[in-house]
């Protein structure tokens, strides 16, 4: 005996009309009942008008306040502030009022550096940078006090020169300097054209580019998702519903954000999360609940009733989404780096304001809408036939074969597309890790034009020296020249300053001066150790290692760009195993409360896991070796990836995976509970979500891609990853791989032992 399959089930035409014996571990319970989402619904619509108006006053208070939130937003917080490289750049400052220099200002004339008017004008220049307020120091070529180091200062070409400046305060206090001196000092200086790089210009031009490239970025998102909305919901009124909401989330979190920097750092890239998550978040939330509102209503349900029912399925599948996503992204608060713990808050906070919006205030709209949400429907007045012909036809062809092909043959759709990601993800296998720095803004840039001309023209680039402090040796004059000796011997190392004198491959190029007098102060004394290598390569690291592998006459601590990349390396790898057991350990927990299995978290757990392979692939394939870039717009092609890069998108996208798994999850076990019947479940949950899912997908990745359009790589990087893991997850992994695997593991996807039934079934949160 047989029956015809539900409208919507990929599976055969028929199935099974006995229900399979089930045991009570299996056993599912249907929806109902009483349910608080559900009479959230209810009150919200009744009292619709307060709650809207309410809302709305709200955000005309706060948008004075939000509006402002860059300038209070710092430009930093790519390095671990306990670490020892940031300890030996500190106790420099303090002790001897020196250190790495914020400004490189690279000074070119038309004829040699050493004719008398070019040296005048050099001085000259020096002069002027020491008046301007903020500014601690400025070394030249001109005024050097000592020959080995006037030489690195020196272009090879006998016509460029550098100056090195050090300006006063934290991080955000010399971007404002820079911010400030670097016009009155650039340009024509008399022979000279002078022109800024060095970290603190850097960070100007990239935070100048990130604000451009985000208002670029939302130029081109909005007007596309409303586009996409618009064929998805058919209504031009129900398609303005997500972006409202989205609004209203990127709004609250830019509030939130304004007053968190008040405490603490916050990162102005934070910014650019908040508004590409809000808008993808809010959309897939609101997609959710006005298609089961719309479809509760068809039923024939008023549309308070219909709000309740949507509230109690859909509604219950987005709060739980939103503690996932919320979850996932709460990990990058273990990791030092304010940057990274930026895009934390920032994310924690458009979660909980999308999803707040959209269990609150949509609920509201709708009920102030009711029928209305389906007006002006655009999409029938231009595709009419199209329209009905969708209409009697059912299913897109390509889906259902699909889906027909992974209910026959769940173990070779599985294998193939496990494969094809693994295979994807390789490259990854290589990646080499470095940090941002001017490279990261586009060719055209300013900084960027000029730190590669000092690259090329500089025999050793003033930032390149790593500084090495000896706090307790000060006295120890005999020992430190002895230690210094050893250091210049070290390969990669081109010259070893310090108190005693000037090093080079093992002996002593030049005897103390009065100028080594800089070196010593209150009982510690320093090296400047003048290096060969790139500070962000294998070499530069390298050379960190084996310095601070050398016996030294007391405590020591090694600074500078390469230090700094090992260092940060280090916290990164420290809080990876933290980081992962909180993302790891709040999927499991949240997914069982929410279906009752033990399987089924452990499952979406490996398959988020998969579905990152691509993305991570990607980042090394194109980023790191430079192969497609005329897919994603040109960048510069540095040879390594930025090392925060990976550990931020397995954050947002594994938030974002989850999102699609506790929306397809909640439509199977809906149907479970109906039918108790595995095959059949995992059938019409795929068949009723997979053009919502497509759809979703597409819109989330939409503002993620937007990002691509940004001039600064590692946001372009983001994302390109972020759009990627979205639309590989939504398409391989929710389609093919969730029903194959749900598929294969039959009734043993709802079975978990006694104990932990009996909790679920307490707690409750299978119901909603």
């Amino acid at each position: 005996m047989t029956r015809q399959s539900p409208p919507g089930n990929p599976g055969n035409a028929t199935e099974p009309t006995t229900t399979p014996r089930r045991t009570s571990a299996s056993r599912p319970r249907r929806p109902g009942g009483r349910s608080p989402l559900a009479a959230l619904g209810r009150l919200l619509v009744r009292r619709r008008l307060t709650v809207v108006t309410a809302v709305l006053l709200a955000a005309a208070v706060a948008v004075p306040f939000a509006g402002s939130v860059a300038g209070r937003l710092s430009g930093g917080g790519f390095t671990d502030p306990a670490a020892e490289s940031t300890r030996a750049e500190a106790f420099l400052a303090d002790r001897f009022g020196t250190g790495p220099p914020h400004l490189v200002l690279l000074a070119r004339a038309p004829g040699p550096v050493d004719a008398p008017g070019t040296e005048r004008a050099g001085r000259d220049l020096v002069r002027r940078v020491l008046a301007q307020p903020g500014v601690l120091s400025a070394v030249s070529y001109w005024t050097a006090p000592q020959q080995a180091a006037r030489q690195t200062l020196k272009g090879r070409d006998g016509r460029s020169a550098l100056v090195l400046v050090r300006l006063a305060g934290d991080t955000d206090r010399v971007h404002t300097t820079a911010l400030d001196v670097v016009p009155r000092l650039t340009g024509h200086q008399g022979v000279l054209d002078v022109s800024a790089t060095g970290p603190a210009q850097v960070g100007v031009e990239v935070q100048e580019h990130s604000q451009r490239d985000l208002l670029r970025a939302e130029a081109y998102a909005l007007p596309l998702l409303l586009v996409i909305l618009v064929l998805v919901f058919g209504s031009a009124v129900a398609a303005g519903l997500p972006l409202l909401i989205g609004g209203l989330s990127i709004l609250g979190t830019f509030l939130v954000l304004r007053v968190v920097s008040a405490f603490t750092p916050v990162s102005v890239f934070s910014i650019n999360i908040t508004t590409a998550l809000g808008l993808g978040l809010a959309v897939d939330y609101s997609l959710f609940l006005v298609t089961r509102y719309r479809e509760e209503a068809a039923r024939g349900l008023t549309t308070a009733e219909a709000v309740a029912r949507s509230m109690r399925t859909a509604g219950r599948t987005v709060l739980f989404s939103a503690l996932t996503v919320a979850l996932s992204l709460s990990a990058l608060l273990v990791f030092p780096l304010y940057f990274l713990r930026s895009f934390a808050y920032a994310g924690i906070a458009v979660v909980a304001f999308a999803a707040f919006s959209t269990l609150v205030v949509l609920p509201a709209l709708l009920g102030l809408l009711g029928p209305r949400v389906d007006a002006l429907d655009v999409r029938r007045l231009l595709l009419r036939r199209r329209t009905r012909r969708t209409a009697t036809a059912g299913p897109g062809g390509i889906a259902r074969t699909l889906r027909a092909a992974v209910v026959r043959r769940p173990v070779v759709c599985a294998a193939a597309v496990v494969g094809l990601l693994v295979v994807l993800g390789l490259p990854f296998a290589r990646v080499s890790f470095g940090l941002a720095d001017d490279r990261a803004l586009p060719a055209d840039a300013s900084a960027h034009r000029t730190a590669r001309f000092v690259r090329e023209e500089f025999t050793a680039r003033g930032s390149a020296a790593l500084p090495v402090v000896l706090p307790e040796a000060g006295g120890r004059a005999r020992e430190v020249g002895a230690y210094a000796l050893r250091l210049s011997a070290l390969p990669g190392v081109a010259r070893v300053d310090a108190v005693t004198g000037s090093y080079a491959r093992g002996s002593r190029l030049a005897a103390a001066s009065p100028a080594s007098a800089a070196y010593t102060a209150g009982g510690a004394t320093w090296l400047s150790v003048v290096t060969s290598v790139e500070p962000y390569s294998p070499r530069g690291t390298a050379l960190v290692a084996s310095l601070r592998e050398q016996a030294a006459p007391g405590p020591a601590l090694v600074g500078g760009d390469a230090a700094v990349l090992t260092d940060t390396r280090r916290a990164v790898t420290d809080g990876l195993p933290v980081a992962a057991l909180i993302v790891g350990g709040a999927t499991v927990v949240l997914l069982f409360l929410f279906t009752g299995s033990v399987l089924i978290p452990v499952k979406a757990l490996l398959l988020n896991l998969l579905s990152l392979t691509a993305a991570f692939g990607a980042m090394v394939y194109v980023f790191q070796d430079g192969h497609l870039r005329f897919l994603v717009g040109d960048f510069t092609v540095t040879g390594t990836v930025d090392i925060t890069m990976p550990v931020l998108m397995f954050c947002v996208a594994f938030g974002l995976s989850m999102d699609y798994e506790v929306f397809l999850l909640s439509r199977i076990r809906e149907a479970y509970a109906q039918t108790g019947d595995n095959a059949l479940a995992v059938g019409v949950g795929t068949a009723r979500t997979a053009r919502l899912i497509g759809a979703a997908s597409v819109l989330v990745a939409v503002p993620m891609a937007a990002l691509a359009t940004s001039g600064i790589t590692f946001l372009k990087l983001l994302g390109v990853g972020l759009a990627l893991a979205v639309l590989m997850d939504a398409t391989l992994v929710r389609a093919v791989l969730v029903p194959a695997a749900m598929r294969l593991a039959g009734r043993a996807n709802w079975w978990a032992p006694a104990p932990l039934r009996r909790l679920h079934d307490r707690l409750g949160c299978g119901d909603g």
